[in-house]
């Protein structure tokens, strides 16, 4: 797993995985972004291909200090201000946007993907308030 500097994120963003799959246990994304001291909101996209009876189950997690992670607080495009911190369950090829609250205490940032069956993920973090995030 690689550490990416993110700080401040960019409009390239911060790749965390591409054409990543993994086997039925826990598995981290390729790469964690570091986004320095900022507090700033950003925006994950999930880009999700599948085969045959597809599922994925996927956490977004913060860290202060890069070893003990937590679930952060992200919210679907369509609800923008209902924030939750559950497990998302991808079962379709999608690609799939989830804003990360601002304000809320990370530094480092990865997805972890646990029971993947024929999923195929690919995933970008993007700043979403140029000069906060």
């Amino acid at each position: 797993m690689s550490v990416l500097t993110g700080c401040p994120l960019t409009d390239a963003g911060v790749n965390l995985s591409t054409t990543q799959t993994s086997a039925a246990g826990a598995v981290d994304s390729t790469n964690t972004l570091d986004r320095g001291p900022l507090a700033g909101p950003a925006l994950l996209r999930v880009v999700t291909t599948v085969g045959g009876a597809p599922t994925v189950k996927v956490d977004i997690q913060g860290s202060m200090d890069g070893t003990n992670f937590f679930n952060v607080p992200y919210s679907l495009i369509a609800t923008p201000e209902t924030w939750v911190v559950a497990q998302i369950t991808i079962v379709a090829a999608l690609t799939n946007l989830y804003v990360i609250k601002a304000l809320v205490p990370w530094r480092y940032l990865k997805l972890v993907y646990t029971l993947n069956t024929n999923v195929t993920l690919t995933a970008d973090v993007f700043p979403t308030d140029y000069g906060t995030a």
